[in-house]
């Protein structure tokens, strides 16, 4: 039969596995084992991946191919995470093929097409991507080893307990084999085997997972084949600018638009109403033209008039003369209140000191700026409404519902292609400029590509959120720390904390001493703020490490032992929680970064030594800085050395990766980047008043894992928060002067 026929008589349309859905056991066996001798092995990826959810994977309720073997031997993995440089679509298919039992080489990944209902979430972000999909990963590689087994068991007409699957074979223990594609067409029909009966390999057995491995598309991303969201092309296709008002939340009046539509290749000007939510649209002026450059030439010759009755007011300013009166003060809300801090400050055997630590907003700053194609139809016959959209986006299908309240399209005729991110950091995580592009698609009636020019991405950002943190500390006379206090001084947007501007009762050190104090003062805000890389992690752990080691130095202590001690005895602070701090595992990674370092060695004069350790989403991480500093307060950072315990490593290569990014991105970060407003205008732009780190400041970056026997979590964004303190202490080490605001700029300091 022609797989057309077959297709047919099971009720399907389309010749691709990869569409098929809602296909029960039987009627995937019949079609697996007809279509030319292939196998696929496939299984519903549940939102929730709690035990009960994970038993369902491989019953064959609802089938969808994750895992695919011809008869030719090529092994084909779908790879359904979106990849945004944090190398999911390399790592979770080493999972699947190391339980497979496939040779690497005969592996080709592809991305799958956005469809939740069989692939399950099909998100990224908070360093989730594997320990959320870990146990369903090791299944579907599971499951279709066994099943290969099963047909190598009855085709050679031997006990399958003498049988084991590895080097894509079936092989005896003796010596015979049949390899996967030979066994293919029989293995789709063995019964798919009970979740609770599969095993998973050890440890020891492993030869994909903890290896090196190239990401499967770094050829073309380096010969500049990749295909991002800015590369989309379609036929009758136009391009598109989107101008907003600088202070946001400001509405349109009136423009030049006359003008505008006269210049060369410009096809329409024309003023875009918003629904008044940062999040999804703003008032703004469309400028649609034949190229790229041509809406952009036409975008700097807008005059706009906006009102901004209701914009933002928002002044950095401003806040940092609020913030500085509420030194050495407590806050109107408590967030935890533990022993009796006042008792030890007033102790007078004790040392205590008191300080104030800011630090600014931040933009993403991607390397893409935001995109999105769209095509608004509308069919002659009936008016019956669709969305098409090439959309970068870590969270794709949470867009449907917006564009479905806001166009009045239904879900089930929106259809979105899922395209790689040139970097998002937690920036790709809202809909803004899907929806500025479908609603210019809307008027025009084509097929449209919004890009946003560099300046639209640092001006309307949903920025890395700016704050400042009042901070006490006690030592007692063996130099023991026996009070910690924190009045955190945050943010609110529309009467609730924005991300990253959140404090909580569980931040170390409050629950390893036993007289702690915290409480917070927010300001309101206009400015959108979001989740930026290691949220909330990415500024406590430069305040907290850095204060811990003035302390430290108060009670003329060695830092290292001084945090050791604080840590204290190995434990879950919440057995129950993966994601809780562990003593043991921190105090394992602090000695670590230290013996790497070659910490407490003597260096000449202007160079030092800088520790922190900080724990963020579910990663142990301690870092050493080794920095130079001149008279000129010219800031070398030579070397990091970091200490990482996320539990067993997928991929070393990428691992290294995202703790080499990890560092760069803090220190650049650190050292000169800030965002400030005025009047609620951004008052930063491009890379003039917006500085990257180049490469020849960029520091020697060793990374060391702990390959623990925990299940692994995440590490995108853990390795960022120890790098700010580590270098805020090697500067104190090198030169005796204590860096508490950052950018480092600000204290003076000028990174070569």
């Amino acid at each position: 039969m022609k797989q057309a026929e077959i297709l047919k008589a099971l009720g399907g349309e389309s010749p691709d596995l990869a569409n098929l859905v809602n296909l029960d056991r039987r009627s995937f066996i019949k079609l697996s084992g007809a279509l030319g001798g292939g196998f696929a092995i496939a299984a519903l990826a549940p939102a929730s991946l709690s035990e009960e959810n994970v038993a369902d994977l491989v019953s064959g309720a609802k089938l969808n191919a994750f895992v695919r073997v011809s008869s030719d031997g090529k092994i084909t993995i779908y790879s359904s995470v979106p990849e945004m440089g944090q190398g999911v679509s390399t790592a979770l298919p080493m999972v699947i093929a190391e339980e497979l039992g496939a040779r690497w080489e005969d592996v080709e990944v592809l991305s799958a097409p956005l469809n939740e209902d069989d692939y399950g979430r099909q998100s990224a972000g908070g360093s989730t991507s594997i320990p959320r999909t870990w146990d369903q990963m090791r299944r579907m590689g599971a499951s279709a080893r066994e099943m290969f087994i099963s047909a190598g068991s009855l085709v050679m007409e031997l006990p399958r307990e003498e049988l084991t699957a590895r080097d894509s074979k079936v092989i005896h223990q003796a010596g015979r084999f049949m390899t996967f594609g030979q066994l293919a067409s029989l293995a789709a029909k063995q019964e798919v085997p009970d979740p609770e009966s599969i095993q998973f390999k050890a440890r020891e057995d492993y030869t994909i997972i903890g290896t090196s491995v190239s990401g499967v598309d770094n050829l073309v991303i380096t010969t500049g084949a990749a295909l991002f969201g800015i590369d989309t092309r379609l036929p009758s296709m136009v391009y598109a600018a989107y101008q907003k008002c600088p202070a946001i939340g400001g509405t349109f009046v009136s423009a030049n638009l006359a003008e505008i539509k006269r210049m060369p290749g410009i096809l329409d000007a024309f003023p875009v109403k918003g629904n008044g939510d940062v999040r999804q649209l703003l008032d703004g002026v469309a400028i649609v033209g034949d190229s790229t450059y041509a809406v952009f030439k036409a975008k700097d010759q807008l005059k706009i008039k906006w009102d901004e009755t209701d914009a933002s007011k928002d002044s950095w300013t401003e806040m940092v003369s609020r913030a500085k009166k509420l030194v050495g003060t407590r806050g109107p809300e408590s967030i935890i209140e533990k022993g009796d801090v006042d008792r030890e400050f007033a102790n007078p055997e004790n040392r205590v000191r008191e300080s104030f630590y800011e630090y600014p907003f931040v933009s993403h700053f991607c390397m893409e700026p935001m995109n999105c194609t769209a095509h608004y139809k509308k069919r002659a016959a009936d008016e019956k409404e669709s969305l098409e959209l090439w959309l970068p986006h870590q969270m794709a299908s949470r867009t449907i519902p917006t564009l479905e309240t806001m166009f009045g399209v239904e879900g089930s005729n929106v259809t979105i292609h899922p395209v790689r991110m040139g970097g998002s950091f937690g920036r790709r995580i809202y809909t803004e400029y899907a929806c500025e592009a479908v609603a210019i698609s809307k008027h025009v009636g084509k097929p449209v590509k919004l890009t946003w020019t560099r300046e639209d991405d640092v001006r309307h950002d949903f920025y890395r959120v700016g704050g400042f943190q009042s901070v006490k500390g006690a030592v007692d006379k063996r130099g023991k720390l026996v009070a910690f206090e924190n009045h955190f001084i945050g943010m609110h947007y529309n009467g609730r904390p924005v991300s990253g501007s959140r404090f909580s009762d569980t931040e170390f050190p409050l629950l390893n001493v036993d007289n702690a104090h915290a409480s917070k003062t927010m300001f309101d805000i206009g400015t959108p703020c979001g989740p930026w890389r290691a949220p909330g992690a990415n500024t406590t752990a430069f305040v907290v490490q850095s204060f811990l080691d003035e302390l430290a130095h108060a009670a003329g202590r060695d830092y290292l032992d001084f945090l050791l001690e604080t840590m204290g005895e190995p434990r879950w602070f919440d057995i129950d929680n993966v994601r809780s701090l562990n003593t043991g595992r921190a105090a394992d990674v602090i000695k670590l970064a230290a013996e790497k370092s070659g910490w407490g060695r003597s260096l000449p004069p202007g160079r030092g030594l800088g520790l922190a350790f900080h724990f963020s989403h579910a990663g142990h991480i301690a870092e050493v800085a080794e920095v130079e500093v001149d008279q000129q307060k010219n800031l070398k950072v030579r070397k990091v050395v970091v200490a990482v315990d996320v539990g067993p490593i997928v991929n070393m290569s990428g691992a290294v990766s995202q703790v080499q990014g990890g560092v760069i991105d803090g220190l650049s970060t650190m050292a000169a980047q800030k965002i400030t407003m005025e009047s609620g205008r951004i008052e930063q732009s491009n890379l003039h008043d917006y500085q990257i780190l180049r490469i020849p400041q960029a520091p020697i970056v060793e990374a060391h894992f702990i390959q623990s026997e925990y299940r692994p979590t995440g590490l995108g964004e853990p390795a960022l928060p120890p790098l700010a303190p580590a270098v805020a202490n090697a500067i104190f080490a090198a030169t005796g002067d204590r860096v508490r605001k950052m950018p480092l700029t600000e204290e003076g300091y000028t990174l070569v």
